[in-house]
């Protein structure tokens, strides 16, 4: 599914908002992709390298649309969620000798000034061979360098220059920022996950410091 696209690759990440949403991954500014359990995801994770840029999708939602961007920080690497057993996520046939589940870290790029609806894609020619448009349900998806410009531009935004970013770069403030109040950012969150077969997070349980539970509704 990705042999034929050229490094770097970009991709499109699922989640759903009222588990793990983009203003999470904003406030974390690196936040850990864990909680897949779909081999086809969990094959294209692996298959990610540091830099990469991926559109971020609120999944499971009234209207589900491509929000932000964000960008791998870290290649895949065992999900220590498949080795617990009080989470939701526990695999008792992986081991720490051969892991079946993968995750990678992703740091925040910027949110879309508007939001790109999902109907929205359908209906756009240049999108019609998108993976989100033939094979939506998949939680983790290529994507074509045409299919993320394109995209990034019917949502007023603008794709960040090489290299990495700690602050968002294409959103809007809202007006309760306008009027002087700050956002909340920087210190990693332990909650936010996506869920089996769509998108992530695991309910419950407390991660190791320093990392965050899986996302809801996922793979």
């Amino acid at each position: 599914m990705t042999d034929d696209l050229p490094r770097p690759r970009s991709w499109l990440l699922k989640s759903e908002p009222d588990t793990y949403s983009i203003d999470d991954l904003q406030r974390e500014v690196i936040g850990h992709w864990d909680g897949v359990r779909n081999f086809s995801a969990r094959n294209l994770m692996r298959a990610m390298e540091v830099g990469e840029l991926a559109l971020f999708y609120h999944s499971s939602t009234k209207v589900p649309a491509v929000v932000g961007i964000c960008r791998v920080h870290r290649v895949a690497y065992p999900d220590p969620t498949q080795f617990d057993p009080k989470s939701q996520y526990f695999d008792p046939k992986s081991s720490t000798e051969t892991p079946r589940w993968s995750m990678v870290d992703v740091e925040y790029v910027g949110h879309l000034p508007r939001a790109v609806a999902l109907q929205e894609i359908k209906a756009t020619p240049e999108l019609g061979e998108m993976v989100l448009v033939k094979r939506s349900r998949l939680s983790v998806q290529p994507v074509t360098r045409a299919e993320l410009e394109h995209i990034v531009a019917m949502g007023g935004g603008t794709l960040p220059t090489t290299g990495r970013t700690k602050k968002a770069t294409m959103r809007t403030a809202s007006p309760k920022e306008k009027s002087g109040t700050k956002k909340p950012s920087g210190t990693k969150k332990p909650s936010g996950t996506k869920k089996p077969s769509g998108t992530k997070k695991p309910s419950g349980t407390k991660k190791p410091a320093g990392t965050k539970s899986s996302r809801k509704a996922k793979r």
